[in-house]
């Protein structure tokens, strides 16, 4: 049986990890912090790892990616897009008022993971804005402190599967600020899944291209290896590649399989412009949509 390391039971991570495998048999290995998701599989521990790496709302999770290019070397095998459906969880009874509603003005602290905590944030001005906001290494982490400490006016942000596993009460649904409030995950190993959802509609390739630092214009000719071959590219984002000041390397998302022809052809363009190049993987890529009508 596989073993897949993540973020902690009730977590997005973990509602994410159900959609994708359905009933699929594995062994789901929880962890407190992403650094442990990410080392857990680098010491051969688990076979995967669930990471987070981008929102709609909040964009790259930065501390992640850095982790994917600058700690381990594990290639990604699959991503997959999960809702990111946020509630605001406690002890119903303790906030409730004479009217029988929930009274949000007896909320002392509001705790949650800081990337969650940032896409409620007009629900939390409007609602609570005397609350003092406390960031929690996890959801379900924050859902876990409200538990244990009751009577307190704590409440937390978190998932319905996170209030669930704490014995505790939703006070208010969907409390994000968007509705189309997405989250890209990738699960990282050595080897691909045995089984993948059907059909594999999309193709990804994600690079790593280090520019030369005496070549002006380089980044200008590596793109254009791309355009004029008509490979679509979702997502050029650069990150410093902590060398030295002014330094940056370039994460590509492409639309083809690494297999390809022409991707093979625009990667060896780019090496021989004197680019460094490191392919992080090349997978299937799903929207949410089409996890619900595998399941359907």
């Amino acid at each position: 049986m596989k073993r897949i390391a993540l973020l902690p039971e009730g977590s997005v991570s973990h509602e994410a990890v159900v959609q994708l495998l359905g009933d699929e048999q594995v062994e789901l290995v929880y962890h407190k912090l992403i650094s442990d998701v990410f080392l857990s599989t680098v010491h051969g521990k688990t076979d995967y790892s669930v990471i987070p790496i981008e929102n709609t709302i909040e964009g790259s999770v930065s501390l992640h990616m850095d982790w994917l290019v600058n700690e381990v070397d594990i290639p990604m095998q699959i991503e997959w897009v999960y809702p990111s459906i946020q509630n605001l969880i406690g002890d119903r009874e303790e906030f409730i008022s004479e009217s029988g509603d929930v009274d949000f003005t007896r909320i002392q602290q509001i705790l949650s993971h800081p990337v969650a905590m940032a896409q409620c944030q007009q629900f939390i001005r409007k609602y609570a804005p005397q609350a003092e906001l406390v960031n929690a290494g996890s959801t379900t982490e924050a859902v876990g402190i409200v538990k244990a400490n009751p009577g307190q006016g704590l409440a937390a942000i978190g998932t319905t599967l996170g209030a669930a596993t704490h014995k505790l009460d939703i006070l208010a649904e969907k409390v994000t600020d968007h509705d189309n409030n997405y989250t890209r995950f990738i699960l990282i190993g050595q080897e691909g899944l045995s089984k993948v959802p059907q059909p594999v509609k999309q193709m990804k390739t994600s690079v790593l291209v280090t520019l030369p630092e005496d070549f002006a214009g380089a980044l200008h000719q590596v793109l254009a290896t791309f355009a004029w071959r008509r490979l679509n590219l979702s997502r050029i984002e650069s990150r410093p590649t902590k060398k030295k000041l002014g330094s940056y390397y370039f994460y590509i998302d492409v639309l083809e399989s690494v297999d390809s022809v022409l991707l093979t052809a625009a990667i060896e363009e780019i090496e021989a412009l004197g680019c460094q190049v490191r392919v992080l993987g090349s997978y299937p890529s799903y929207t949410y949509q089409q996890l619900i009508s595998e399941v359907q």
